[in-house]
């Protein structure tokens, strides 16, 4: 099979993927508790305001027809008007982006950082002192419940000992130099948070690689014909080691956006993830099923992107 047929194999699964994700947040909003109209005008309306608002934007229709406007509206690049602030929702979640891709980049980067050495140094010592530490920080961190963390640095590092802002993204009327330092501030708390629940698995995938390759035939060649451990180590195995880690990055962002959405809340971060959460208070349906519409997109582009670059790193994969 060629490489452009394999893509396209991944595109299509990728949109179906996608389909069904927005089919599945628009029946499952549709069964939150509560009354959509609400949002759009005062609960002391009347029945008669209800009725018109509920025709105005189509919640008086049947479901499937509602489904039917929803997906031809979104196949013209529609994402409909917020309920609550009376703009389109692209807006709205353009205005968010930014911030979530910042958290999460900076997360992730922390994440391989932090994770893929400390996955090398527990391989290179196994059963030592080294390795059973890193183990247990590994394990550790799998453990570990995004909100727990998020109060928990919250709590020590923001309200007890203030050496970090307690939420928001910026302080208000800072401006040049001062501005961008504090929004770094901002940031650290939320991001260390996320990059605690990833770690662990990076650590635990890299040493258990890297272990593996470190047993392979070709290395116990190259440790018969006198090449240094370190060469042997950082040249020949660690790049086979890490190719599970180059697929665990696409199959763990998902649980990066997950956990952003909780992150974000937790510090009133004004990313998606929060915006999700207030959407869902308000029962801002199109808000909600354009953040879903826009995380899935990002996840299965990431692991397309990824399944692709794995097939380039590693030749002994075939697209067949």
């Amino acid at each position: 099979m060629s490489r452009a047929s394999f893509i396209l194999r991944r595109a299509g699964r990728g949109l179906l993927t996608i389909w069904f994700a927005v089919t599945v947040t628009f029946l499952l909003l549709r069964l939150l508790p509560g009354d959509p109209a609400l949002a759009l005008a005062s609960p002391n309306m009347t029945d008669d305001i209800r009725a018109t608002i509920l025709e105005q934007y189509g919640l008086d229709q049947p479901l499937i027809v509602q489904y039917g406007l929803y997906m031809w509206q979104l196949l013209q690049g529609n994402l409909g008007i917020s309920f609550t602030q009376s703009i389109p929702v692209t807006d709205v979640l353009l205005q968010r982006l930014p911030w979530t891709l910042l958290l999460t980049v900076t997360a992730l980067v922390l994440t391989i950082v932090i994770g893929v050495p400390l996955g090398v140094a527990a391989a290179s010592h196994k059963g030592g002192l080294i390795d059973r530490a890193v183990q247990v920080v590994g394990v550790t961190g799998q453990s570990l419940f995004v909100p727990s963390v998020a109060i928990l640095l919250l709590f020590v590092f923001g309200l007890n000992l203030g050496w970090f802002p307690i939420g928001g993204a910026y302080t208000n009327n800072t401006y040049g130099f001062d501005w961008y330092l504090s929004v770094a501030q901002h940031l650290v708390l939320p991001a260390v948070s996320l990059m605690l629940i990833q770690v662990g698995s990076y650590v635990l995938t890299m040493r258990s690689t890297l272990i593996e390759t470190l047993g392979e035939d070709y290395i116990l060649l190259a440790k018969a014909n006198g090449i240094r451990g370190s060469r042997i180590l950082w040249k020949h195995a660690l790049r086979n080691a890490l190719l599970p880690t180059t697929t665990l990055i696409g199959l763990q962002l998902g649980f990066l956006v997950g956990g952003a959405v909780l992150t974000e809340t937790v510090f009133a971060y004004p990313g998606i993830g929060r915006g999700i959460y207030e959407a869902v208070t308000q029962l801002d349906f199109p808000v909600l099923q354009g953040a879903f519409l826009m995380l899935a997109i990002t996840v299965v582009v990431a692991n397309t992107i990824t399944d692709i670059i794995y097939g380039y790193l590693d030749p002994r994969v075939k697209t067949s």
